[in-house]
């Protein structure tokens, strides 16, 4: 199991995540630079134990109705090859692990295969911020994919657990910036 290390991040997750996100076609808000505040997520265990893998929601502040983004990330102690420039949201010195590079979690073939794992049953969600600590707030519905890209990410997270129709189906929750609870399909197995 992934060790959470307490320590620093420069410049942090939320800083990268400021400057990549407006660059995103499915980012829906109207300014350069949103006020992103972390909102909930999970992580899962790279079995080979290389890559960092998180499942990150953060909330744009700035918008008149606040919006949930949902960003999985893999934190990786290397560059990535064979995957689009835009799949890097940044690199940031960690305290203990040296530089990491942050990638988008759907440009990583690690990440993808654990969401695979996960959809199966075959993956345990973790707390995003205690080591070796399942989150039972993480459920599945149905059966995910064996194999091939056909999982699909919802990178903006509305409200509702039923409101996606799949045969697997990923649910979890966030937090608004006024304290109120969500829950909602963070990933679903796409249609062929």
């Amino acid at each position: 199991m992934a060790s959470i290390h307490r320590t620093t991040m420069t410049p942090t997750k939320l800083e990268l995540l400021t400057e990549w996100l407006p660059k995103q076609s499915w980012y829906v808000g109207n300014v350069d630079s949103p006020e992103l505040v972390k909102a909930g997520g999970f992580r899962l265990d790279d079995p080979k134990g290389a890559v960092g893998i998180e499942f990150m929601v953060v909330v744009d502040a700035t918008a008149q109705e606040p919006v949930a983004y949902l960003v999985p990330m893999g934190y990786r102690g290397a560059a990535l090859e064979g995957v689009p420039g835009e799949a890097l949201i940044g690199t940031s010195e960690h305290g203990v692990l040296g530089t990491r590079w942050i990638y988008d979690g759907v440009h990583d073939p690690v990440v993808l295969a654990q969401l695979r794992a996960l959809l199966r049953g075959e993956a345990t969600p973790q707390h995003q911020s205690k080591s070796d600590t399942p989150d039972p707030t993480v459920t599945v519905h149905g059966t995910g994919p064996d194999e091939g890209p056909d999982v699909h990410v919802n990178r903006v997270l509305r409200q509702a657990e039923a409101a996606q129709r799949s045969s697997g189906r990923l649910v979890a929750g966030w937090t608004w910036p006024n304290g109120t609870a969500a829950r909602g399909v963070f990933a679903a197995v796409a249609p062929r």
